[in-house]
């Protein structure tokens, strides 16, 4: 009975010592995590709150910080859970240095196996510090093996991977080694250019001063006079075809705000034409994103 008594006794010992401590550990990791999280949550709540004189530095400054702090939560949360599974490999009674010789094989394996996770990380540690694009950005990444590239609002930035929120509401994940080429759409100000078509027959300087009385309206306007830069310019005749006539509008916009300016602009074009009696067959709107070296 003594004998029988001596493995349970042995086991309950363990667990009121080595097994107590397992669980410490890996609670205290679970929270220490969930700390580091609700610290990167409050640090992005007062970025997004900080007063900046110019509206532009602050943004740009924000995205930075933003992309830093996301960089560093991982980094704490992968080193947290690394302490803590070493500190359980020991309480569990194996000789830690007894690893080392294995550990360099594994290292070894891992190091040709792992090369593309390697990759990921350098990526996405140069993308961070040369401040490449940041959180709220639109662009579009050009990967290894995509001619189109996908193009969406970047929602999240790690060593590892970058997210983007597609404009149909698709979440992709692109590991950050395999980003090719990045385009970035909202860096430092954009531009909206439209390109009307009218018809060949319409006299072109009426049409160009009702372009003209169009985008001085647009400077005027409370809700789209924020959104640009300058007086946009009349750039006159673009292209030449059978029937019609191009011409050109050019607006230099806030980062990002490209789109709404150009859609904007369309919009009232078309109205002014109508009430002139001027048949628009269909208006081409780009947009050019620029970026201060």
């Amino acid at each position: 009975m003594v004998v029988a008594m001596a493995p349970l006794n042995d086991v309950t010992d363990w667990l009121r010592s080595s097994g107590l401590e397992i669980v410490l550990f890996v609670t205290g990791a679970i929270l220490l995590s969930r700390l580091a999280r609700w610290v990167s949550g409050r640090i992005y709540q007062r970025i997004d709150a900080r007063p900046v004189g110019n509206e532009q530095i602050a943004d740009e400054a924000a995205k930075h910080r933003h992309v830093v702090t996301q960089g560093l939560t991982w980094v704490v949360i992968v080193v947290i859970y690394s302490i803590a599974a070493v500190l359980v490999i020991a309480r569990l009674g194996v000789p830690i240095t007894g690893l080392v010789a294995p550990a360099a094989v594994v290292g070894v394996a891992l190091g040709f196996g792992a090369q593309r996770i390697v990759q990921d990380i350098l990526a996405g540690t140069f993308i961070i510090f040369e401040r490449q694009y940041g959180f709220g950005d639109v662009i579009r990444i050009g990967t290894l093996g995509s001619e189109a590239g996908v193009t969406g609002t970047v929602e999240e930035v790690t060593l590892r991977i970058t997210r983007l929120r597609t404009l149909q509401g698709e979440v992709v994940m692109i590991p950050n080694g395999q980003i090719v080429q990045v385009i970035n759409m909202s860096r430092d100000w954009a531009r909206a250019v439209i390109d009307v078509p009218v018809p060949a027959t319409v006299d072109l300087t009426r049409a160009r001063e009702i372009l003209q009385e169009v985008t001085a309206a647009a400077v005027e306007d409370p809700g789209l006079g924020q959104m640009l830069l300058d007086a946009p310019t009349v750039l006159g005749v673009q292209s030449l075809e059978v029937d019609s006539v191009h011409l050109r509008i050019v607006a230099r916009t806030l980062p990002g705000k490209q789109f709404d300016v150009g859609r904007e602009l369309r919009s009232r074009v078309a109205i002014a034409f109508q009430h002139e009696g001027i048949r628009v067959a269909a208006a081409v709107d780009t947009a050019e994103p620029m970026a201060a070296s």
